[in-house]
């Protein structure tokens, strides 16, 4: 029986008004030193990916259907990054760590848009990889910036659309006795386990609409990446064929450690992990993958160190 049950058979009816986020709070001795390795990562992913979306912004050469897209990811990565960290960085210094009922349920809205909108994101990434290396002389007319526009509105109408189902699914169950969340953020399933109601029909609901925002992205980029592959098997120069196949290795860990978190959180079944490894499964894509992917996605790429370089002259050897 989860709290929540419990607190509703015990005969308590008290509509909860704020939750305790108990993210961490196991580890009193080491709050200053979580608060500042935290800081840190959440400065360099702000930094590194605004960065990015500069430069991106402002040279030309990067003026790319691809770029295009990594803009948006990185855009993406400041949102649901900024969701959850502040929060948690108040929380290592405050002795309150509370959150109003409605902030609550903000911040899973919000969450749950932009990692939803990430998901199928990367799958549009992976397709316009396809076409770039697959079909290079139909790339310009298939990549248009239509097209282009068109992938990053449905990913955020995807996202739009799993946040409207996944918040209503929760918030619509009775919240009446016990109010504190076992994890730094207003998850899902924490959130569930305070319902004061039967949360069976809720779990099937998360469980059937994570699968599909995550295992119908993932199967996009699977076939995707497996015919790149097999174009790159079929090149002739070992030089172009080492640095497609070092960009796309490079992608594909990103992208594997994203889902495989998110699947390993959201579409196992109930009761497979407890509190502490859903918090520390959690950082790797809500923390950790934000402030990674400016590094995987960008700074391993020749024309993005050009650019950086160019930039870099013109700033200190001004004409």
């Amino acid at each position: 029986m989860t709290p929540g049950e419990l607190a509703l058979a015990r005969g308590n009816h008290t509509p909860v008004t704020q939750f305790i986020l108990l993210g961490f709070s196991n580890y009193p001795d080491v709050q200053g030193l979580l608060f500042g390795a935290f800081l840190l990562i959440y400065a360099v992913t702000v930094a590194g990916n605004l960065g990015m979306m500069a430069l991106i912004l402002t040279d030309s050469h990067l003026h790319s259907p691809m770029y295009f897209f990594l803009s948006v990811l990185y855009f993406l990565d400041i949102c649901y990054s900024s969701v959850v960290t502040p929060k948690l960085l108040v929380n290592f210094l405050a002795s309150d760590k509370y959150i109003s009922f409605e902030g609550c349920v903000v911040q899973l809205a919000f969450f749950a848009v932009h990692v939803t909108a990430e998901s199928f994101l990367l799958a549009s990434m992976a397709y316009d990889r396809f076409v770039a290396i697959c079909r290079p002389l139909e790339y310009s007319s298939v990549m248009t910036k239509g097209t282009c526009l068109w992938l990053v509105a449905a990913s955020y109408a995807f996202g739009g659309a799993n946040s409207a189902l996944q918040t209503g699914n929760v918030f619509a169950l009775p919240f009446c006795g016990p109010n504190q969340v076992t994890h730094y953020f207003c998850d899902i399933l924490p959130l569930l386990r305070l319902a004061c109601a039967n949360t069976a029909t809720a779990r099937v609901v998360l469980s059937i609409s994570s699968a599909l925002v995550t295992l119908l992205p993932a199967a996009v980029i699977l076939a995707s990446y497996s015919l790149v592959l097999a174009a790159i098997g079929r090149m002739h120069s070992a030089a172009g064929r080492e640095k497609v196949l070092s960009t796309c290795a490079s992608h594909f860990l990103a992208i594997s450690i994203f889902y495989g978190t998110v699947v390993f959180t959201y579409v196992q079944p109930h009761g497979f992990t407890n509190d502490t490894s859903d918090q520390v499964v959690s950082i790797f894509y809500t923390i950790i993958i934000p402030m990674l992917n400016p590094f995987i996605y960008s700074l391993r790429n020749q024309e993005v160190k050009d650019a950086l370089q160019r930039k870099l002259h013109v700033n200190i050897f001004p004409r």
